[in-house]
């Protein structure tokens, strides 16, 4: 990782291997721990404030491992002898607020060492996704030995003057919903350059105050915070290049300096913007340097595309007649030999554009580059076929869902930050069918069941500062601990949550309407879509009553519900979710479809009609089986039917399958190109006008050409076994690789003729299944198989 957060020195450093891998103490899991949360003194606790603490401590020799257990609030950044070894704590709430467990042994020496951290709090800034108490640090160490760094009011710290908010207002300038937190504006001339580095002279620093006593889960009678080991691993940070200089004014334009390997002169006196493209979206840690320049002003500003006079996005290549407008940061340097700007936070960004001014002494630029970082994801999934330009669609989707995740899913990285259970689901599955890992949806699902409130629902977006309550999205958290029940064999996680799924039945039963038997009116903001069609993503009958589409999704969560309770050996209450599904569809089947159109209604009164209400009532059969061919050709083909966005044609392409309809996958994946062929370089939050650019939940692709196009499925209840129905539509052929908890599916497929199939299968020698194609089933062993039909 990068050292430093504002430092002199911009070498690459290793950040610890991840906290789960490490053990813990049990003592410290089972009494408070003898370190103390510390805070400054005099300086604001709820306020905004970026705090810098250091202790000096001696050790005669270095030991094998040197254990301690570190956390904040807001959030931290660790160093040990000047290098970078932890950054934290991962997103959650005060009720389980995480830490991390760092060995900080391979940083030690023997004699003088220093342990230091940057803390800030933004105060009334803050993110939504950030959950606060009080401005606080705490290190535990593992062992007696490690102890010798616990804080307590030997630890000094200093308030930095050298920080204040900027970009405050993105959400009235960008017209749009932004709730990522502030920039940073940083005076060179005030911050404590080498502050984390051991001889630097904190005489004028001020001793911690001691302000609580750190509780492990389950312990402690007036925590602040309860503690809780960090689930997941820490974030991948990696050097990323600009690639290209668009447009430069009061000056020649150089893409020189974007190398690392030439420094550009800004002269005294002068105005310069430069406008720089990643030439694809990211996120990062963007980081500049430089040299001399004192009282010069450097102003960052982060877009993932350029808006014209109009604020409207065209093409988002295009540069002509186009401006940036974004959130920013300020660094105003203090003449100093490469100084490093790093902004607390990251930056999602495809362009950047640096506003200099300088003042009497020119002003260099020695580098500037992202950090780029994320969830440590890697893709370990492959997908190839005879249309090569899939493999675009599958790169672009992927980085899509890897800018989306983080220490929570994000249903967008440049506006909002937050981890919603209708993009987490999708998300979820990506997860799992492209990398194989799955402790960020194990901690997801966690994060939405700590989020329940009173009444027996989840919150619609969760780690959040903010109350949201979405109904549906509550059904989709349902979803979600299914479909992880699908994926893996772990009964110990998925029971923790039988009683949280209950409630959120229970809460849904309590709205049936008495005399019709479907859902009657709803609290709360019942989002559906964000089909022009549906109000704010609202559709008919979900605030006055009688919505078959947001009926029929509770349908479609009891039918899963009832295998999740039956999988848990609780046969009576999976009938009885069963049995009430069955009972709902068959009265919103009675009272919404539409004989003389042939098609779902979104209420019993005939007004409106949308896909997502047929998608829905195919999905639980409360069309019968018999019409749902012949139905869903139609909902694909009528333009007169509210039409579904990229996010709810993940579900419109399970009901084509349901359908038996795989085949017409491949020919709906025309909005994907298009947003191609618009200069996107990940997928939109909806067709435009799009508000986000990157939104996981446009990500489907890349599950889809694997669950569907190779048709990989689980089977049964944990994958143990596995289900191969390829669709190839009018692909010729279609490789693809996942991984599977016991090693790896691979599928080989190539049409021969018209309607028949040449597959070699490689499944992990303890897993069987099934290839089903045109209605034949061939049964699959472990190992490798080639068959031909």
């Amino acid at each position: 990782m990068k050292r430093g957060l504002l430092i002199l020195c911009c070498c690459l450093l290793a950040i610890t291997a991840p906290a789960q891998e490490k053990q813990i103490n049990p003592e410290l899991l089972n009494r408070q721990w003898p370190s103390r949360w510390i805070s400054h003194p005099e300086g604001p606790q709820r306020d905004y404030g970026v705090f810098h603490f250091r202790k000096v401590f001696q050790i005669t020799s270095v030991p094998k491992n040197f254990v301690i257990h570190v956390s904040a609030d807001n959030r931290y950044r660790l160093f040990v002898n000047g290098k970078a070894v932890s950054m934290g704590p991962a997103r959650g709430d005060l009720y389980n607020w995480y830490y991390e467990t760092v060995d900080i042994a391979p940083h030690l020496k023997a004699g003088d060492n220093v342990i230091a951290a940057k803390v800030w709090n933004m105060g009334v800034h803050a993110p939504v996704a950030q959950v606060s108490n009080q401005t606080a640090l705490v290190v535990q160490g593992d062992t007696k030995e490690a102890s010798l760094v616990n804080t307590n009011n030997t630890w000094k710290v200093l308030l930095d003057p050298a920080y204040t908010p900027c970009s405050t207002d993105n959400g009235p300038r960008l017209r749009a919903y932004m709730v990522i937190g502030p920039g940073d504006k940083v005076e060179g001339a005030q911050y404590p350059w080498g502050w984390e580095s051991l001889h630097f002279d904190d005489g004028n620093w001020v001793n911690a105050g001691a302000i609580a006593s750190p509780a492990p889960f389950g312990k402690g009678t007036d925590n602040q915070w309860t503690l809780v080991p960090r689930n997941i691993p820490q974030m991948e940070e990696t050097q990323q290049r600009i690639l290209k200089v668009r447009r430069a004014e009061g000056i020649a334009k150089d893409e020189g300096f974007l190398t690392g390997k030439k420094a550009l002169t800004i002269p005294a006196n002068k105005k310069v913007s430069i406008l720089l493209d990643q030439t694809f979206n990211t996120i990062a840690y963007p980081e500049l340097l430089l040299s001399k320049g004192k009282g010069a002003s450097v102003k960052m500003t982060f877009a993932e595309a350029l808006v014209d006079e109009q604020g409207n996005k065209k093409n988002r290549d295009q540069v002509e007649g186009m401006h940036i407008i974004g959130n920013y940061d300020i660094f105003v340097t203090d003449g100093g030999e490469k100084r490093l700007f790093r902004p607390l936070w990251m930056r999602t960004y495809r362009y950047v554009q640096l506003d200099i001014e300088t003042k009497d002494e020119v002003l260099q630029i020695d580098d500037i580059y992202g950090m780029y970082t994320g969830y440590p994801f890697e893709e370990t999934a492959k997908f190839s076929s005879s249309d090569a330009s899939l493999k675009n669609l599958w790169d672009v989707g992927w980085r899509t869902a890897r800018l989306c995740a983080g220490e929570t899913y994000y249903d967008c990285p440049y506006y909002e930050q937050l981890q919603y259970e209708a993009d987490t689901r999708i998300q979820a599955l990506i997860s799992l069918y492209v990398s194989g890992d799955d402790r960020l949806a194990r901690k997801a699902i966690l994060d939405f069941y700590h989020s329940m409130v009173p009444e027996g629902l989840t919150q619609g977006r969760y780690p959040s500062n903010r109350l949201q309550v979405i109904p549906p999205f509550s059904l989709w958290w349902v979803s979600m601990i299914y479909d992880y029940s699908m994926h893996r064999d772990d009964k110990a996680f998925t029971a923790e949550f039988l009683t949280g799924i209950s409630s959120v039945l229970t809460w849904y039963e309590k709205h049936l309407d008495p005399e019709k038997g479907i859902l009657g009116p709803m609290p709360w903001w019942n989002f559906v879509d964000y089909t022009h069609v549906f109000p704010n993503g609202v559709p008919d009958g979900a605030d006055n009553g009688n919505s078959s589409v947001i009926t029929l999704q509770y349908v479609y969560t009891l039918q899963q519900a009832a295998k999740i309770f039956e999988f848990h050996g609780k046969s009576q209450q999976a009938q009885q979710y069963s049995d009430l599904a069955t009972k709902i569809a068959r009265r919103t089947f009675e009272l919404c479809y539409d004989e003389s159109k042939g098609y779902m209604a979104n209420t019993p009164e005939f007004k409106a009609y949308s896909q997502h209400a047929n998608i829905m009532a195919v999905l639980t059969d409360a069309i019968p089986k018999a019409e749902q061919q012949s139905l869903m050709k139609r909902v694909v083909a009528d333009t007169t039917l509210g039409p579904a966005t990229f996010y709810y044609r993940f579900y419109l392409n399970q009901a084509l399958k349901a359908a038996d309809l795989a085949d017409l996958y491949y020919g709906q994946l025309t909005p994907w190109r298009d947003m191609l062929k618009m200069g996107l370089t990940t997928f939109a939050e909806k067709p435009e006008p799009a508000r986000s650019d990157c939104h996981a939940w446009s990500a489907s692709p890349n599950y889809d050409f694997l669950a569907t196009i190779c048709g990989i499925m689980p089977a049964d209840i944990g994958f143990s076994s596995v289900l191969i129905k390829p669709a190839l539509g009018e692909l010729s052929f279609a490789n693809g690789s996942m991984p599977h908890p016991m090693g790896t599916i691979q599928v080989d497929l190539k049409r021969k003729g018209k309607s028949g199939l040449k597959a070699k299968v490689n499944l992990p020698v303890n897993l069987t299944g099934n290839l089903v194609w045109n209605g034949k089933t061939i049964p699959l062993k472990g190992g490798s198989q080639e068959i031909d039909l």
